[in-house]
């Protein structure tokens, strides 16, 4: 019997965001796949979803296949995400938040041994590093990357086993941040929205700030508190030595200023800024424009998080309000790790591992930006893959 296409918000959002896989038995699978994501509870196994969509006994075997070989493009279901998120409120921010995938052994592709901030706590797992989109009160996932130690891209036996494409390179985790902006950048109309990132545990991060400042994007950036800066307006002989800029924040003017986070809640917060300059501008290249650091004044003098800016033309409150869109990320992945199955996925191959992040993703933007159920009786039972399709990867 022909299936039958039930209209629906959740049919065309399907239909949208998988207009670019080029078998119509891969468009449905993925339909189903998500659908799967958004009503199974708990724990989201491929057998779980097969069965919460499906009666057939091969359901299981086919969604397996569909996303961990099946060669589909993950890039264009991302591009058709970012533009259908677009179409639901301006965007505010580009914010570059990170998950961290704790993993079993060493199978996995991409993992290593990672010592995470937020935890405190040195994990074996995979890091990925995401491109958010901020809408309304939102942040919502529409790329990924996956950090690569050098040994995954060094060693050819563990390139072959985890499948990684050969133009696949280890790159560290600013340039990473920075495809991520390349990227979005490619994709949408020109938008003046800042970059919000945490990078306070990134060494390099100052390659990163030069990275954004020569695309003329605009960020507010959480930085090492050991982050070398230039004095801005002193006259003294010679070239001024660069400090840190924990040290030389002492001396910038304490504020009162009221910080609104992207729910709507509001807070007055005491905060300490002054303008300073990024150490390593070319000999004899024009002055550029200063930038501000910000921090938070706590009691017992604790160090509060470091932030650097180069919105040095609006009023305090309004950058630090933006720093605030940092919590976005971290409340979005933690939301996809208690519901839409983030961690439940072996993610062993490369490929693998981008077709489920991308599945994750446009479940998530797809309850978070229109709270609609999935139709129950939504026809999710295609044909099998063929058989055939794992030796196709190479075209993955």
């Amino acid at each position: 019997m022909p299936e039958t296409h039930l209209a629906s918000p959740f049919s065309d959002f399907t239909d949208q965001v998988f207009q670019n896989l080029r078998r119509a038995d891969q468009r449905r699978w993925a339909g189903a796949y998500l659908a799967g994501l958004l009503i199974t509870p708990g724990k989201k196994s491929v057998r779980r979803l097969a069965g919460a969509v499906s009666a057939s006994p091969t359901a299981v075997q086919s969604l397996r296949q569909f996303v961990s070989l099946s060669p589909w493009d993950w890039e264009p279901v991302m591009d058709e995400l970012t533009r259908w998120a677009r179409g639901h409120g301006p965007v505010s921010t580009w914010a570059i938040g990170r998950a961290v995938l704790p993993k079993r052994g060493d199978r996995s592709v991409g993992v290593h041994r990672y010592f995470d901030p937020a935890s405190g706590r040195t994990l074996n797992c995979q890091l990925g590093l995401g491109a958010f989109l901020g809408i309304g009160a939102l942040q919502v996932p529409v790329d990924w990357r996956l950090l690569l130690p050098a040994p995954w891209t060094e060693d050819a036996q563990l390139r072959r086993r985890a499948r990684i494409p050969d133009e696949i390179d280890h790159r560290p985790l600013w340039a990473q941040a920075l495809d991520l902006v390349d990227t979005l950048e490619a994709r949408t109309s020109p938008t003046a929205a800042p970059v919000v990132a945490d990078m306070s545990d990134d060494p390099d991060v100052a390659l990163f700030l030069r990275g954004l400042s020569q695309r003329a994007r605009d960020f507010v950036v959480a930085v090492p508190q050991h982050l070398k800066v230039l004095p801005v307006g002193e006259r003294t002989p010679g070239a001024p030595e660069p400090v840190s800029a924990r040290a030389h924040i002492s001396s910038g003017n304490a504020d009162s200023v009221l910080v609104t986070a992207p729910d709507g809640r509001r807070q007055h917060t005491q905060l300490r800024s002054v303008l300073v300059r990024l150490p390593g501008a070319r000999p004899g290249a024009t002055p550029e424009y200063p930038y501000r650091i910000f921090t938070e004044i706590l009691p017992e003098s604790r160090p509060g998080s470091m932030w650097i800016t180069s919105l040095t033309h609006q009023r305090l409150d309004n950058v630090a309000s933006l720093a605030t869109h940092r919590t976005g990320t971290t409340t979005a992945v933690a939301g996809m790790e208690r519901h839409f199955g983030l961690l439940d996925f072996e993610g062993r191959s490369f490929p693998g591992w981008y077709h489920h992040m991308t599945l994750v993703s446009a479940a998530y933007t797809y309850q978070r930006l229109t709270h609609r159920p999935v139709p129950r009786h939504m026809p999710c039972c295609p044909a099998p893959l063929p058989r055939n399709s794992q030796e196709r990867l190479h075209l993955v």
